[in-house]
Order: structure tokens, then C-alpha cells, then sequence
């Protein structure tokens, strides 16, 4: 593959049955009565994880072998200056959401995302539960995969009150109560990991807006399939994010929304 050369249809297609299929592996672990454990940073691991890491890691090595993988399971292993190197990369997040793997709550996907020169450029996020996959990019439109249908993803345009406001089930801050109680007339909606990227993307939601931590693998797959749908993915400056920019590979804060109109930085207040 030359280099930022666009993925061949064929090779998109590949990527949403890779993460398919990893959502098989996490599933087998799901079913099972498994053990939980824990990070330095406390953040819980489980064989689901690594079940989904060794899938996708093992499965891109064969489909591109010239692009680096950037995979939450395995950062640690490759230092700061050779990750920033790589103008072209694979993000990966086998299992985003283990909190809400842990819980059982079905809410929990696969992030696989490619990224050029900071932009990422098509993503795919898979629910393991419902078999249902998100697939897209900006300018390549977002599709929901589903029952053996494929549907066509748009943003709701304009977004009209009550608006519909994601508010994490493990992550609550007193800026976010801030923020949400300044938006007005609103109907929370309570959804673990991408899947609210994904849900704005499909219209079901209008905002999501995130100020505690997150790291890049949370994001960049899901930012492909809202940007796909018409929607973004913000910085507080109103930039769109970019990725495999800086030293750390933590996001700063965001919004991410569908109709790009709403007055959001009214809402983050002083």
C-alpha cells in the first residue's frame, strides 16, 4: 500500500469483518464465568481484552503490514518517540468499556480506527452483544450494519428540544451536571463506551459532552463514524480532534454533537 493511499473497498470491508470477528472472541470470554483484573492505573482487564488484541493485531499484521498498530493492550511497549513517528497508524481499542463488560450490561464495543497525519480517516465500532457494526468516515458517509441490512447513517438535523444528551453510566462530573443544566430542555440518555458516538450518528442522540479523562483508542473510531454521519468530534476551541499529535496519548476535553449549529459553548458556561 503506498503511503496515505484511501483503503480500497475491499480493505474496508476487511476491517468491519475484522472487528466482527473480534467481537466473537470478547463474546466467548462474556459467556464464560471470567476474572477481572487490574491495571496500575486500576482500570480493569479481562481475557476478553487480550482474546480481542490478539485477533485484530494478529489480523491487521497480515492485511497491512506496513502500518503500525496503536492498541490500548499493547502501548506500553512502544516508546513515545517511534509512536510519533508513524504518519500512518492503526488505533485499536480491543474491548472499549470493560467497566460496563464487568457489569454485564451488554454496552461495550470494538474501536478500530486509521489515522493520516493526525486525521482519522475510517473507523469501525462493533457491538459484541448485537452483532451491530458503525462504519465510516468524513467525505465516505457512516453505516449501520445490522441483521444483515446495511443502513445509511445521518445525523438529526436540526436538533430540536427536548435535546437528547449522552451521559455516561460510569463517568458523571459536577461540569457535566454543569453543562447538561445549561442545555435547557433535555432528555439524558444513559449509554456506556462508543456506542454514543454512535447512537448521535444514527440520530437517537444530539450531544455527548466528555470532560473527564479519555485516551485517544476511546475516540477515534467513533469520531470516523460520526463525522461520516455529519456530526463531529470537538475540542473546547471548537477544532475537530486529531490524534497521534502530542506526547501523551490522553484526549483533552470534548463535545461531540450532530447538528454543528447548537450553541454548545454557551452551554460550558464561565
Amino acid at each position: 500500500m503506498t503511503p496515505n493511499a484511501p483503503l480500497s473497498p475491499e480493505l474496508r470491508e476487511s476491517i468491519v469483518e475484522l472487528a466482527y470477528r473480534a467481537g466473537n472472541a470478547i463474546m466467548e470470554v462474556y459467556e464464560s464465568d471470567f476474572a477481572v483484573q487490574h491495571k496500575d492505573d486500576r482500570s480493569p482487564l479481562t481475557a476478553a481484552d487480550l482474546a480481542s488484541h490478539r485477533c485484530i493485531v494478529e489480523a491487521l499484521a497480515r492485511l497491512t503490514p506496513d502500518i503500525p498498530v496503536l492498541s490500548e493492550e499493547s502501548a506500553d511497549e512502544i516508546d513515545t518517540a517511534t509512536r510519533r513517528g508513524w504518519t500512518r497508524l492503526w488505533i485499536v481499542d480491543p474491548l472499549d468499556g470493560t467497566r460496563e463488560f464487568v457489569k454485564r450490561n451488554g454496552e461495550f464495543t470494538v474501536n478500530i480506527a486509521l489515522v493520516d497525519d493526525g486525521e482519522p480517516v475510517f473507523g469501525v465500532v462493533q457491538a459484541p452483544v448485537t452483532g451491530v457494526s458503525w462504519f465510516g468516515g468524513r467525505g465516505q458517509g457512516a453505516t449501520r450494519r445490522g441483521g444483515g441490512n446495511d443502513r445509511a447513517l445521518e445525523v438529526r438535523r436540526p436538533a430540536d428540544a427536548p435535546l437528547r444528551v449522552a451521559a455516561s453510566r460510569s463517568h458523571r462530573d459536577p461540569r457535566t451536571e454543569g453543562f447538561i443544566g445549561r442545555m435547557g430542555e433535555v432528555e439524558p440518555v444513559g449509554l456506556g463506551s462508543s456506542l454514543k458516538f454512535c447512537r448521535i450518528a444514527e440520530g437517537g442522540i444530539d450531544v455527548y459532552p466528555r470532560f473527564g479523562p479519555t485516551s485517544e483508542w476511546d475516540t477515534a473510531a467513533a469520531q470516523c463514524v460520526l463525522e461520516g454521519a455529519g456530526g463531529a468530534v470537538l475540542d473546547l476551541q471548537g477544532r475537530p480532534f486529531r490524534y497521534n499529535q502530542r506526547d501523551t496519548i490522553l484526549n483533552g476535553e470534548f463535545v461531540a454533537l450532530g447538528d454543528l449549529s447548537l450553541p454548545w459553548r454557551d452551554w460550558l458556561g464561565a
